[in-house]
């Protein structure tokens, strides 16, 4: 049980320095829950973590190692997420900022419906093969091949709570009226400040090369 302990808290805590990492993820989140709502940046962050889900699954499966090691895996992974990077980027480029009222009883209703704002965040996470390199030096870190099936189970479900409970935060945070409304009143240059970094991370993950 000490062994379980002191590992979990290494996963925690690797996890939320992660999280707390700048990177597409997180653009996302502000991109969506400035520029829609609530709720949409809520199914975002619930997208990001079952992309999540996804990772920790073929991590816990031995998978990672395979897709690490393979360039044409890699770099499948790789040009589509850089592609859809470079695709949300550049639709905010073209933003024309918010058509949200900073009063949320009038705001209009033509939003990102749930379903897509959860693709969106899954797309984002699931096509990043840096996440599939987090994890996997994760996980090599407290995984051994006699533990139990339980531990790992607890472990995946710690990484994939942790994510949606964040991004959570994040777009809850976003969307309070006093900040809320500071954001909406600049959202035209969020949205194109949030495209330029976008699209600085698709070009970012487009020059990865795989490590052997």
């Amino acid at each position: 049980m000490h062994d379980f302990l002191l590992n979990w808290s290494i996963l925690a805590g690797v996890m939320a320095i992660g999280l707390f990492s700048p990177g597409p993820d997180f653009v996302m989140t502000v991109k969506n829950s400035i520029q829609h709502s609530r709720r949409v940046g809520i199914f975002t962050a619930l997208g990001l973590a079952a992309g999540v889900a996804v990772h920790v699954t073929y991590c816990l499966m031995g998978l990672a190692t395979i897709i690490s090691q393979s360039i044409l895996l890699f770099n499948v992974f790789k040009y589509i997420g850089a592609a859809y990077l470079f695709y949300i980027g550049f639709m905010a480029l073209r933003s024309k900022g918010s058509t949200l009222e900073t009063d949320p009883s009038t705001a209009p209703t033509q939003i990102m419906s749930s379903f897509n704002a959860l693709k969106s965040g899954f797309i984002t996470n699931l096509f990043n093969p840096k996440a599939t390199m987090f994890f996997l030096a994760l996980f090599t870190q407290i995984l051994n091949p006699h533990l139990p099936l339980w531990t790992s189970a607890i472990y995946g479900a710690t990484c994939i709570t942790m994510t949606a409970i964040w991004f959570s935060i994040v777009a809850t945070v976003l969307t309070t009226p006093t900040v809320r409304a500071r954001f909406v009143r600049y959202s035209k240059w969020i949205d194109r400040v949030c495209g330029g970094v976008l699209i600085a991370l698709g070009l970012r993950l487009a020059l990865t090369k795989a490590s052997h």
